[in-house]
Parts: structure tokens; C-alpha cells; sequence
């Protein structure tokens, strides 16, 4: 991929995808600049490292950090608690194979001035398509994350991509996938339970009768919640976890959908 040191004319009302350039760095943190669409074909950038830093705000509680992805097997970095929580989703969703943090900045000419956005998450998809996502947070999008955002979506269209400016989750959903991302690590799969988990979920139960079933159940409901943080079992997420929530294998929900 060439490197490019300016930003082409021609996109100053309707910004047209053609005329949208990419930034980002390689994994040895070289700066790189492309045409947006040739870019988003050819180049890994689930590998590329952040392309802008989020700033520290000392006397904050709003902090970057690290979160451990179960998708990568690395960290992967945030930069606020709402990100953070998008970043979970987006690990727990079966779709999504990579991600990564802030790994494009795209630059375009708007009304004869330079504009640029750095979407604050990438997932790639199962399908090899990408997935730009904003955090909107809870008192929604600001007058120019919503401008910018409706260029990005339109890029991310362009390209085969998709864009995603993402308010508000469900906290009943974030309540539940934060306590099974607590179970995401592989060692909760080592054990001899995985296997028989698939046969005692054969037909949809409470929780709680097939763990008994099984043994004792402090060891067993790790590898429960670890099935269901990876999608071997299933439940409605949507709805409080408890111990008498009805769980199945996750390949019959898919089936009877």
C-alpha cells in the first residue's frame, strides 16, 4: 500500500466514498494513507494498531483501558466505560471473528476544509465484511458525530462495509453478558463438562436441573456460562439470568429460527 501525504479535491458538498481517503498505521506503527475503497479490500486493519490515542483526563473517572477479547485471544484497547461496554458486545456477538480499537481515520474535504473521523471500534465479520462502530453514549450523538457519522456510513456502504452509531444497549442484556464475560476465558472449556453439556441441554430445561444432573455445581455452572458466553447453549439474554432461566443447545435455536 502507498503512502499518501494529502487529501484529493473534489468532495466539498456530497461527499462521494471515491474521494475519501483511509489513515492508518502497520503493525510496526508506520503511517500509511490510501484511497478509502482500495484500503478497505486489501488491507488487515484488525491489525493495525490505535491511529489516534484517546487522551487521559487526569481527575476523571472516564479512563482508557484494556479488555481481554475471547474473539482475539489478545487485548484490545477503549477508551471509556461505554466503550468498553460495546467492546463486550461486540466479543460475545458469534458474528464478529476480530476487532480492534480506533484502527482508520478517514479523511475527506468538506465545504474547502479537511475533515477527519477515527470510528472508536472495527469488527471483522464472519462474512469478511467490516463493522465501524460510534458510541453515541446516553445523551446521544453530538451535532458533529451526527454529521460525521452519516459520511462514514455512507463510506462503510460503499466499501461492503456497515456502520453502526450505537446508543444505549439494553441493560438487562449488558447486565447479562457482563456476568458470563466473567466465564470467557478458555479454561472454563478445559474441563469434562463441555462435552456432556450438549447432551443434558438436548431439549430446552432450567439451568439449574441439568447442573444438578451433571455433579456438583460449583463446578459445573462455570462451564454453563462459559457455553453460554460462546454460544454452545443458549438463553434469552434479553431476560434475567437465574438459576431456573431455560437453557438449550444453541444449535437448536438456530434451526427452529
Amino acid at each position: 500500500m502507498h503512502a499518501r501525504t494529502g487529501v484529493r479535491d473534489g468532495c466539498d458538498s456530497a461527499v462521494d466514498a471515491r474521494w475519501i481517503d483511509v489513515r492508518f498505521r502497520d503493525p510496526l506503527g508506520r503511517e500509511h494513507r490510501a484511497p478509502w475503497l482500495e484500503a478497505a479490500q486489501d488491507v488487515v486493519f484488525e491489525g493495525s494498531p490505535v491511529v489516534r490515542p484517546f487522551p487521559v483526563r487526569h481527575g476523571r473517572r472516564v479512563a482508557p483501558g484494556w479488555w481481554w477479547s475471547s474473539t482475539t485471544g489478545r487485548l484490545v484497547a477503549y477508551g471509556s466505560g461505554v466503550m468498553r461496554t460495546e467492546l463486550m458486545l461486540l466479543d460475545q456477538d458469534p458474528a464478529v471473528v476480530a476487532l480492534a480499537c480506533r484502527p482508520v481515520e478517514l479523511v475527506w474535504r468538506e465545504n474547502g476544509k479537511v475533515v477527519g473521523h477515527a470510528p472508536q471500534l472495527m469488527a471483522r465479520l464472519k462474512d469478511g465484511s467490516g463493522l465501524l462502530l460510534d458510541c453515541a453514549g446516553r445523551s446521544g450523538p453530538s451535532a458533529r458525530l451526527a454529521a460525521r457519522a452519516g459520511v462514514v456510513a455512507a463510506a462503510a456502504k460503499a466499501a461492503g462495509w456497515s456502520y453502526r452509531l450505537a446508543g444505549p444497549p439494553d441493560p438487562v442484556v449488558v447486565a447479562n453478558v457482563r456476568w458470563l464475560a466473567g466465564y470467557r476465558h478458555p479454561r472454563y472449556a478445559s474441563g469434562p463438562w463441555m462435552p456432556a453439556l450438549v447432551d443434558v441441554f438436548g431439549s430446552p430445561r432450567p439451568a439449574v436441573e441439568a447442573v444438578c444432573e451433571l455433579g456438583d455445581p460449583i463446578a459445573v455452572w462455570p462451564a454453563v456460562f462459559h457455553a453460554l458466553w460462546s454460544g454452545v447453549l443458549w438463553a434469552r439474554l434479553n431476560e434475567p439470568l437465574h438459576e431456573r432461566a431455560v437453557v438449550s443447545v444453541a444449535r437448536q435455536e438456530a434451526e427452529a429460527a
